[in-house]
């Protein structure tokens, strides 16, 4: 599994900048992955640019103006940018919507990303990355989801606040009301939350009411909040069912969570709170020593420490109630 986040993408691009020759006039974007990395380079490069379609007619997009048409005169070399290539599919129909302009322009190919069987079909390509690949800018609209669990709580829609998590009538409020967040354009494998089962058709009314499209529902088999707080097994239950089955990937909101349940099945998740791919648990990745990846282990630092005050906070808080009420 390999990933790459916007952040990744903005740094191959600033490290490979050199690698553009300096004589292109216009940058167009392949829609709609591709149109990230063409905005940036453009900004870097201060040219220029437009996506494919409306290159065909005639307009780009410049500094200060929203659209521009441009005369033939102006343009002459043209650099076309997406942001992978894979099976070269797409790349391949890009050239053959543009073949009929190569009489009047200079047109190069950009790849960010490749494979390295294909490297070839581009002029420029920037990093070799293998598949199975997922990227932060289009993992929501990966057609790989339907090998995949999601959470739902903090990556479908937003976390219950505190007042609305009573288990009561204000938590089914929220179950039928929540805003939604992360809504994946294609169908995903298996939903797995720690909601109880009893609010299973609270739910399955968000889910379709949201457009949310799924083969399977996993929801926590107990009583009640007390019991589900006391189990404390939020991870474990949701790795269970990750590693029960061919899954590739969980998403999940949590990052505590999302390492736990990556260290006890041994496969990738990705967490929409720092939006990292965590990998294998015992992996270089998170080896202190190279200090790559101090930041996360600040954040999960961090993380904790605030879950421990705001605990205390409500302890003081527990024991002010009792002993107003013991006075009273």
């Amino acid at each position: 599994m390999n990933y790459r986040s916007i952040c990744d993408l903005n740094n191959t691009l600033l490290k490979n900048l050199h690698l553009i020759p300096r004589d292109i006039d216009l940058i167009v974007g392949v829609p709609r992955s591709g149109m990230l990395p063409a905005n940036l380079l453009a900004l870097y490069l201060n040219l220029p640019y437009t996506d494919i379609h409306s290159f065909m007619n005639g307009y780009i997009y410049n500094s200060g103006t929203r659209k521009q048409f441009f005369l033939e005169s102006e343009i002459k070399k043209i650099l076309v940018v997406d942001d992978s290539i894979a099976s070269g599919s797409a790349i391949k129909n890009c050239k053959k919507e543009l073949k009929q302009f190569e009489h009047k322009f200079n047109i190069k190919f950009c790849a960010v990303y490749f494979t390295p069987e294909n490297e070839n079909l581009a002029d420029y390509t920037l990093e070799a990355v293998a598949t199975p690949r997922y990227f932060q800018w289009n993992i929501f609209n990966h057609t790989g989801l339907e090998k995949s669990c999601f959470d739902i709580d903090g990556v479908l829609c937003k976390d219950p606040l505190e007042e609305q998590n009573d288990d009561g009538s204000k938590y089914i409020s929220f179950l039928l009301n929540a805003a939604p967040l992360y809504i994946p354009g294609c169908k995903i494998g298996t939903i797995v939350t720690s909601r109880l089962e009893k609010y299973r058709r609270e739910t399955e009314i968000w889910l379709k009411a949201n457009g949310v499209k799924y083969n399977k529902l996993v929801m926590l088999d107990l009583p009640n909040m007390k019991a589900r707080q006391k189990a404390n097994n939020h991870a474990g239950h949701k790795a269970q069912e990750y590693q029960s089955n061919t899954y590739n990937l969980f998403v999940e909101s949590d990052l505590g969570q999302a390492i736990e349940i990556n260290k006890q099945t041994k496969k990738p998740v990705f967490c929409t709170e720092s939006f990292e791919m965590i990998y294998e648990y015992e992996s270089l990745r998170y080896n202190i020593k190279s200090g790559k990846y101090l930041p996360f282990l600040r954040r999960l630092a961090l993380k904790l420490r605030n879950k421990i005050i705001n605990r205390k906070n409500q302890l003081q808080r527990n024991i002010s109630n009792t002993i107003s009420t013991t006075s009273s």
